[in-house]
């Protein structure tokens, strides 16, 4: 089984995508038209992407002095993914895209994400553009998101800093007024803006004409100091070179300057920077009077109201965080791939017969034994898993976009509740997947022989990107488990009893519908007990190990669900690609969804191990 028809099972048996068509926005598009962006992402990954993964890997960017140094396939594979038209896939045709489902354009993405997540796509690109295009004003959306969605452009966000991390509220970049005419300007409100970022992806390159960051400062109060919290942030455009109103350069250099590269555990193929924004290092349009003094600070373009930054970033975070959550998955599948193809040809060991193993007997595949089919298993489950969810999340935003009012509303909730899940979960145990590939190499997985270290060591940085574990966990917690009164964990609720109730009708399923239930159960009495003194302290505590118990009754719900579209759809599936289906879902409640048992006693109980370990004890 291969990933293209583990993603064509999930977009027309499971998720039934060509029905989107039946929409005025999908009209023109059928599963013809699907498949041929699905088969063009496919060879373009397999013949750009693929085969450069340890190239990118070996050779990382480097600063020469004057800029940043790539290996000419990174360069090679930027243009081939935007010549694509996937960089728009999902925008409407008025701004250069497809006008394709998201759904569609997730899955295509994963293909590049397997080749080879280390050069990258376009994720950040696109969310970058999206954004811009929902919070952004038209001109803003023609001078620098027009130019993003065609390849033109590349685009970052900016909002972790040297000191602050992942505590946004302590930022202190600044931005002043630029001027008396600074509300005249056609591109926005102009800024200048001094401050440093660090953990930028793709900050620095020479990749394309021009990068758009999209910069989260501060904005000082009529007492000069800055607001504190998160209220008191905004969100600016600040182009490396500066454009005019059509997005053409003007040939002047904005004050962007890369202080550093970081050098990477994995993901080495992109560059991860820390920037200086105002530093002087490019004075730009040097005035006497400048609020920072003459030529100093970066310019950039008010998005949005002041103090309203957080709010619009959170349309690109979001989309990121889906974003990371497929890479991870991807990872984990290549891992899976990987070690399947290894342990099909790899002879070691004797099978135990019922008299023990007979030393004199030919050596069978490594695939024979009972234990490295548990590892391959496992990876199945997580992977396979992990890529339904996403794909899910992917249709809950075309629900959103272009269903009734009513699924539009429950659409956004869901994708509240789960896209913590989404991000955190396949970061996790896409994670384990790798480590489990490298044990079945054995020896062989930890040595560049073989890519599963590498594909280990890119997925690690997951846990981390776009929000931390611990962050997710408490944001599920915390906030979106709550929120509207708990109406969006309702609603997941009754999604979930949905499938357990379709699933008892099937012999085959019906002992995993009532494990189910039980899951579904034990992780709402745990969130009662949680919040049970009110106090946040107590509840957030354990947040980490009821997000895992959370993600895997998530993840058992989606297998349940896959399972019994495999069941129903069989006739379209090999009799191989369905019992391993029904097997995934097997292992995961026999070995996975018992788990979370351990993890919600210590949240039901609000256990204070943890929060209560005094410094010294340590």
């Amino acid at each position: 089984m291969n990933l293209r028809s583990t993603v064509d099972f999930l977009l027309y048996q499971w998720l039934d995508v060509p029905s989107l068509t039946q929409r005025t926005r999908f009209a023109d598009h059928s599963r013809d038209t699907f498949d041929a962006v699905l088969d063009t992402c496919e060879r373009i990954a397999r013949d750009k992407f693929a085969p450069f993964n340890r190239l990118v890997d070996t050779q990382e960017p480097h600063f020469d002095g004057e800029r940043v140094v790539l290996p000419a396939a990174t360069l090679a594979a930027a243009q081939a993914y935007a010549a694509s038209g996937m960089l728009s896939a999902a925008q409407s045709y008025e701004h250069g895209g497809m006008q394709l489902p998201y759904t569609l354009e997730a899955a295509a993405n994963s293909f590049f994400a397997c080749a080879s997540v280390s050069i990258g796509s376009g994720m950040l690109t696109t969310g970058n553009a999206n954004l811009l295009m929902v919070h952004g004003t038209p001109q803003q959306q023609t001078a620098f998101a027009r130019h993003e969605f065609s390849g033109r452009f590349s685009g970052t966000m900016c909002l972790s800093e040297p000191q602050a991390g992942s505590s946004l509220s302590d930022v202190t970049t600044r931005a002043l007024p630029d001027g008396p005419d600074f509300a005249a300007d056609p591109l926005g409100p102009r800024y200048r803006l001094k401050g440093n970022k660090m953990w930028i992806s793709a900050g620095d390159h020479e990749l394309t004409e021009n990068i758009i960051h999209l910069v989260l400062a501060k904005i000082p109060g009529p007492d000069g100091r800055l607001v504190a919290g998160t209220r008191g942030i905004s969100l600016f455009i600040v182009p490396k070179k500066l454009v005019d109103a059509e997005g053409q350069l003007t040939g002047e250099r904005n004050d962007v300057a890369l202080a550093g590269l970081n050098h990477k555990l994995g993901w080495r193929g992109t560059t991860n920077c820390l920037l200086n924004f105002g530093e002087g290092k490019y004075p730009v349009r040097p005035q006497a009077d400048g609020p920072f003094g003459a030529g100093a600070g970066a310019i950039g373009y008010l998005v949005g109201q002041p103090g309203e930054g957080l709010r619009c970033m959170f349309h690109m975070m979001n989309e990121a965080r889906i974003g990371v959550g497929i890479a991870a998955t991807m990872l984990g599948l290549a891992g899976y791939y990987a070690s399947l193809d290894y342990a099909r040809n790899r002879p070691q060991g004797r099978p135990i017969g019922s008299s023990g193993k007979d030393a004199a007997a030919p050596q069978v595949r490594i695939i024979e034994h009972a234990d490295v089919k548990r590892m391959l298993l496992a990876q199945k489950a997580y992977g396979e898993g992990a890529l339904a969810l996403a794909l899910y999340c992917a249709r809950l935003v075309d629900e959103q976009r272009t269903g009734s009012a009513a699924d539009a509303d429950e659409a956004r909730l869901l994708l509240e509740v789960l896209t913590p899940i989404a991000k955190s979960w396949p970061s996790e145990w896409c994670l384990e997947a790798n480590s489990l590939a490298i044990q079945i190499h054995g020896g062989y997985g930890y040595t560049r022989d073989f890519p599963v270290e590498q594909y280990w060591r890119d997925n690690r940085l997951n846990m981390i990107h776009e929000g931390t574990h611990g962050i997710q966990a408490a944001d599920l917690l915390g906030r979106k488990v709550l929120m509207e009164n708990g109406r969006g964990l309702q609603l997941l609720s009754q999604r979930i009893e949905a499938t357990a109730e379709r699933a008892l009708a099937v012999p085959a399923l019906a002992e995993h519908a009532l494990a189910l239930r039980q899951a579904l159960q034990q992780v709402a009495e745990a969130t009662r007990a949680a919040w049970a003194t009110g106090v946040p302290a107590d509840a957030l505590a354990n947040a980490v190990p009821y997000m895992q118990a959370f993600g895997h009754t998530v993840l058992a719900w989606i297998w349940l669900d896959v399972a019994l579209a495999a069941l129903h759809d069989d006739a379209t599936q090999s009799i191989a690609q369905t019992q391993g289906r029904i097997r995934a879902t097997a292992y995961f409640y026999q070995y996975e969804l018992p788990k979370i048992g351990a993890w919600l006693q210590v949240v039901s109980t609000r256990n204070p191990i943890c929060a209560t370990m005094p410094d010294a004890a340590f």
